[in-house]
């Protein structure tokens, strides 16, 4: 009975599951090589599985909502020519990936995914030694609070198929120690009046809230700030603005500079570029400056730059502009939100100050830009003081203070302000 496999791809280096959101073929339909079998998304992107042959899907192994590992059986495909088969023949998913050939995601099979020279803590966890499942969370977890890969095993899951959950570790870090851990205020039961509304997290808004809880778990954060006078980048800008959007059809915003001169930073001080996996601390090669981008809905998402130190300020504003485009429209490939090694976050775009941003692991620093504001200060010149209005923003840096300390988070944060208020105003682009 010839048979094709449907099976679970990777969609990244740290990527160990995914979602099932929707089938969009029913067990029974006839389908052509490349058709859309089904739609999956993982923690970083959603994306779509095709058909590489066609055939007969005869068997779906897993429900719409189902968490799916990477390389488990999600269906059957009878080949061309084998429609008299006897479907009741077709089994439950093997244990392991089989020698078939493995449809890849469309919008991972024009990139190649680089692989990422380490992967995140979570997934840098050694339970090879177990036939467990462990999602990325509850691995990070685990690491941080040094359970061993036998304590692990000896909980009992409360998930689907036994699976230890968020919950179930921390009520076994309860019981094991005289100290039990803090729990999220989200474990907390409260109840709503009649006038309270009451909305459910979707898919994406659950999965960055456990990343947020995992990272302030993981890494001790502390918050380092400074002002920038910008007035020469504010003048510069409005001056080349109108001329950039009739020769490249789109807007110069700052975002782009800003970007530039942290990159620029980070050569000077790699220590901000960097990871840490157990007791290493990983001096990243490669400046891949991640860029969270607030999504229509509500929620975000983190497309990367890759490389944008070797980059002209012509090229990271391309790249600024056509990932902000494509994130808004869920249109970003899997390879591009990937492999970042330090994170930017925008929030002079709502008008915000500043703020104290958390750091996107497993890098061990994120810049929080605030807006720009005009403000009276103190101008030195060699007859005396006086006061001017001058355009000023405030930066911050939050860091993992296991391998950041105050000295190297405040040494670049003085680069990047150098580097700003030096701006060359006849810099072209």
């Amino acid at each position: 009975m010839a048979i094709f496999e449907v099976i679970m791809p990777k969609l990244g280096e740290s990527i160990i599951e995914a979602t099932i959101t929707k089938w969009l073929k029913s067990e029974g339909d006839t389908i052509a090589e490349d058709d859309t079998i089904v739609e999956i998304a993982t923690d970083k992107v959603d994306s779509e599985i095709p058909s590489p042959v066609d055939g007969k899907l005869i068997k779906i192994l897993f429900e719409e909502g189902d968490v799916v590992p990477v390389g488990k059986i999600i269906a059957h495909i009878y080949l061309d020519g084998d429609d008299n088969e006897d479907s009741s023949e077709v089994s439950a998913p093997a244990d392991e990936t089989t020698n078939k050939s493995i449809p890849q995601p469309t919008k991972t099979s024009s990139p190649k995914v680089e692989k990422a020279q380490t992967s995140s803590p979570a997934t840098q966890m050694d339970y090879k030694e177990s036939n467990r499942f462990y999602s990325p969370l509850v691995k990070s977890i685990a690491k941080s609070e040094n359970i061993s890969i036998q304590e692990l095993d000896s909980i009992k899951g409360s998930g689907k198929d036994g699976r230890v959950t968020k919950a179930d570790i921390i009520n076994f870090m309860n019981n094991r120690s005289s100290t039990p851990i803090q729990k999220s205020v989200q474990a907390s039961v409260i109840s709503p009046s009649g006038e309270d509304q009451i909305v459910e997290m979707d898919r994406m808004r659950k999965l960055i809230a456990d990343h947020m809880l995992m990272s302030k778990q993981v890494s001790p954060h502390a918050t380092s700030f400074i002002d920038v006078g910008v007035s020469t980048i504010v003048n510069w800008r409005n001056q080349v603005k109108d001329e950039f959007f009739k020769r490249e059809g789109e807007k110069i915003t700052y975002t782009p500079i800003f970007i530039d001169a942290a990159a620029k930073a980070i050569k000077d001080y790699p220590g901000i570029n960097a990871s840490v996996n157990g007791t290493q601390i990983i001096l990243r090669a490669n400046v891949n400056i991640g860029m969270a981008t607030a999504l229509p809905n509500g929620n975000l998402i983190v497309p990367v730059i890759k490389q944008a130190d070797q980059k002209s300020l012509l090229g990271i504003t391309k790249n600024v502009n056509d990932l902000a485009n494509r994130a808004r429209h869920n249109k970003l490939l899997p390879d591009e939100i990937q492999d970042g090694t330090f994170t930017v976050t925008n929030f002079g775009s709502f008008d915000s100050l500043t703020g104290t941003p958390i750091i996107y692991q497993p890098q061990v620093a994120i810049l929080g830009i605030g807006a720009i504001r005009k403000r009276p200060v103190v101008i030195e010149t060699p007859d005396g003081d006086t006061i001017g209005i001058r355009h000023i923003m405030i930066f911050s840096l939050a860091y993992d203070h296991r391998v950041v300390d105050g000295a190297l988070a405040g040494m670049y944060l003085k680069r990047l302000k150098e580097l700003l208020e030096n701006f060359d105003p006849k810099r072209p682009i």
